[in-house]
């Protein structure tokens, strides 16, 4: 699974591309938290608990993309209802998840590798499925430039853990180009009928 690659040198290029990202997109980052300041309120990022690598927890960091109505009863509104077409757009573009980068600077996630999902779903994986966590999460990975949310729940563990078994250099650098041409095109923002995914029940 590792080797050399992954132990030291995908860490070393993370931390490379990370501050590079961090400097170069300043500008934009900038722009977009005052975005997001002006049409949602603050606070400008939104941040959960994600599991990690070894399924240790962080805390993950992204642009805010929806509202924070509720309900008469005070409860939140699904989440279909409280993205805004503006968060509709950071969402395809994937802007919101720029502020990852610091996540992968700290070594929390890196640049490539299964994505962070929710610490709810950690006991719901079968133990295959839970070899997604053999490796740091990532800020993009190979079920997201193979379907992305457009795919099933099984399907996506399914890349997970074959991106796990297979990591190297040439496949982290596949991954990005093919990141960059589907965040162009846009492709597999949501499930079809969803403001995302469904929620992942095991």
């Amino acid at each position: 699974m590792n080797g050399f690659y992954g132990r030291v040198v995908k860490r070393v290029l993370d931390v490379l591309l990370a501050m590079v990202g961090l400097v170069v997109l300043s500008p934009l980052l900038l722009v977009l938290a005052i975005l997001v300041r002006q049409r949602l309120g603050s606070p400008v990022l939104f941040r959960q608990e994600r599991p990690g690598l070894n399924g240790e927890t962080f805390m993950l960091p992204k642009f805010r993309s929806m509202t924070s109505e509720r309900s008469t009863a005070g409860d939140l509104l699904p989440d279909a209802e409280r993205l805004t077409s503006f968060g509709r757009f950071l969402r395809s573009t994937s802007l919101d998840e720029l502020p990852e980068l610091w996540s992968i600077l700290r070594g929390d996630m890196s640049l490539v590798g299964p994505r962070p999902l929710l610490m709810s779903y950690l006991p719901l994986y079968s133990a295959e499925q839970a070899r997604r966590h053999l490796v740091r999460p990532g800020l993009t990975g190979w079920a997201q430039v193979n379907g992305r949310n457009a795919i099933t729940w099984p399907q996506k563990f399914e890349l997970d853990v074959w991106y796990v078994d297979h990591l190297s250099f040439r496949l982290d650098a596949s991954i990005l180009v093919k990141t960059v041409v589907g965040v162009v095109r846009r492709e597999g923002v949501s499930a079809e009928g969803e403001a995302t995914m469904p929620p992942f029940e095991g």
